[in-house]
C-alpha cells in the first residue's frame, strides 16, 4: 500500500515537471513538420519546399493588418527545446507569415518573441531598405506569442550599522573596490 502511494506522488511530481517542459505548438501540428527543411533551406528556395509544414521562431519586425488577415514580418532566429526564440543577436534571414485571421498589431508588435508553424507558400519579394529582399512566405497553422522578460532586480546588501541601503557612511557602496561589479555600474551612475 506505501508503495502505491510512493509511486503515485511520484507520478504526481513528473507530471508537474513535465509540464513546465512542454513545447507551445500542439503535438498534432508538430508531428506534420518536415524537420529535414531548414531556414537556410528556405532562404535558398522556398518555392522548392512548398506545401511542405516547417517549425520556426523568430522576433516581430512588423505586423500589417490586411483585409483577408495579418501578415507578420519576422527575423529568424534558433529556438530551444519548447520552441522560444534564443540567440537573438544572430538570425539567418526574415521570413513572412500570414495568419488568416486578425492579429492585434499592439499585441503583435515589434520585438516581441513569436514561435509558429506554418505551410510553405513560396517567397514574396519586398523592398528592404534600399534592396529587393527574397521573403519565404508561410501560411500560418499555429502561433505562440511569447510573454515579455522583465529585467531581474537585485537589491544591494544591506547596511547593518543602520544607514539604510547605502547611507553615507557605509562600508558597502558604489565606492568600495570590493562592491561587486554589476551593483556598481547597475544602481551607481
Amino acid at each position: 500500500m506505501k508503495i502505491i502511494k510512493k509511486s503515485g506522488w511520484l507520478a504526481i511530481v513528473f507530471l508537474v515537471l513535465g509540464a513546465g517542459c512542454a513545447h507551445v505548438i500542439s503535438e498534432g501540428v508538430r508531428s506534420e513538420v518536415d524537420p529535414s527543411v531548414t531556414f537556410e533551406m528556405l532562404r535558398r528556395d522556398a518555392k522548392a519546399h512548398r506545401g511542405k509544414v516547417v517549425f520556426l521562431g523568430g522576433v516581430i519586425v512588423r505586423a500589417v493588418n490586411e483585409e483577408d488577415g495579418t501578415l507578420l514580418e519576422v527575423y529568424q532566429t534558433r529556438t530551444d527545446r519548447q520552441g522560444r526564440p534564443v540567440d537573438l543577436d544572430h538570425s539567418a534571414g526574415r521570413f513572412l507569415a500570414f495568419y488568416p485571421g486578425f492579429l492585434d498589431a499592439e499585441i503583435y508588435r515589434k520585438g516581441r518573441r513569436v514561435t509558429l508553424a506554418g505551410v510553405v507558400e513560396g517567397e514574396r519579394v519586398q523592398k528592404l531598405g534600399k534592396v529587393d529582399y527574397r521573403y519565404p512566405l508561410l501560411r500560418v497553422r499555429e502561433i505562440y506569442l511569447w510573454k515579455k522578460e522583465r529585467a531581474a532586480f537585485y537589491p544591494p546588501p544591506y547596511d547593518p550599522w543602520g544607514q539604510g541601503w547605502w547611507g553615507p557612511w557605509s562600508p558597502w557602496g558604489p565606492w568600495d573596490p570590493w562592491w561587486p561589479y554589476p551593483f556598481r555600474h547597475r544602481y551607481w551612475p
